[in-house]
């Protein structure tokens, strides 16, 4: 089943369990969790080492710098990789994570140089059978970015800087709300998702948090014709609808603070709105005019 032809019918259907087949995801689930576990024990190892004397802040201390963490949010296509890359242009000294898609369209196989599949265009072929998975591994993929140990070279900034493309926060308010609204997430899916995504945020909830977020807005008739323009084949089923979804549940966690947020230090974090309707992209004017926002809104952070 398309990502097309699962929204088209639900848009003029409510009876989502009888049209969406059953899937072998029960006990999918719990191979999947045990991979998370194992993924957490690999970053923990990783990240609680202790840093050597090329990675201090200053001779005699290990003390880590003050970092601001910000991450961009917004649609499918709105801009968020050029505007990334326009942080990076201007913010030398600042460190920027991009979203890991070519993870997704890759999946490493056990042996050296091999590929498994492209889960994102399996995602969007037929989202009732993977959706589920495609959300835990981007989530953990999410994950593994926000919790890499700081870089030296982030270190010896004065002020620094981490900007990540999207979030563990967005995956789960989002984009996995909205496949369980659409339905091609079942009510155990959505259930256990939740689950494992409270329990890592408890237990890694200094080092994920955020500062602030780039909230990237436009209109998804803008997304949908910036999503036509650059052609990736793994989004020609993607519809305005599925954008015009996606740009509510934006709405209603950034800007109306209607959508439940289960931690504390998200509820009320600033939000910068920056307007991108009009191209940005090797457009001087508007250039400087989104990146002067963006230094004001650092300066209160």
């Amino acid at each position: 089943m398309s990502f097309s032809s699962s929204w088209t019918f639900l848009k003029t259907s409510a009876v989502l369990p009888t049209f969406f087949p059953k899937r072998p995801n029960r006990f999918l689930s719990a191979i999947l969790f045990n991979c998370l576990k194992d993924s957490v024990a690999t970053m923990t190892e990783s990240t609680a080492r202790p840093l050597n004397t090329s990675e201090t802040v200053a001779a005699g201390t290990s003390k880590l710098p003050n970092v601001k963490k910000l991450s961009i949010e917004g649609n499918i296509a709105v801009g968020k990789s050029t505007f990334l890359n326009l942080l990076g242009k201007t913010f030398q000294g600042w460190h920027m994570v991009t979203e890991p898609v070519n993870k997704w369209q890759s999946i490493q196989g056990s042996s050296a140089h091999s590929s498994t599949g492209n889960l994102l265009q399996m995602v969007y072929e037929d989202p009732s059978r993977w959706s589920y998975l495609f959300q835990t591994y981007s989530c953990m993929s999410r994950f593994k970015s926000q919790l890499e140990p700081l870089s030296e070279q982030l270190i010896k900034v004065q002020n620094p800087v981490q900007v990540f493309e999207r979030s563990v926060y967005s995956d789960r308010y989002v984009f996995a709300k909205s496949l369980f609204d659409l339905g091609v997430l079942s009510e155990i899916e959505w259930t256990i998702y939740q689950d494992w995504h409270s329990f890592l945020l408890r237990e890694f909830e200094e080092r994920v948090a955020l500062n602030g977020i780039l909230y990237l807005q436009a209109t998804p008739e803008k997304c949908y014709e910036r999503l036509q323009h650059r052609g990736r084949l793994e989004e020609k089923e993607v519809e305005l609808g599925y954008l015009e979804r996606l740009h509510g549940q934006h709405e209603r966690w950034l800007i109306e603070k209607s959508t439940d947020v289960h931690f504390e230090n998200m509820k009320n974090i600033p939000v910068l709105v920056l307007d991108v309707n009009a191209n940005f992209h090797n457009n001087p004017a508007e250039e400087e005019s989104l990146i002067n926002k963006v230094k004001t809104f650092i300066e209160t952070l």
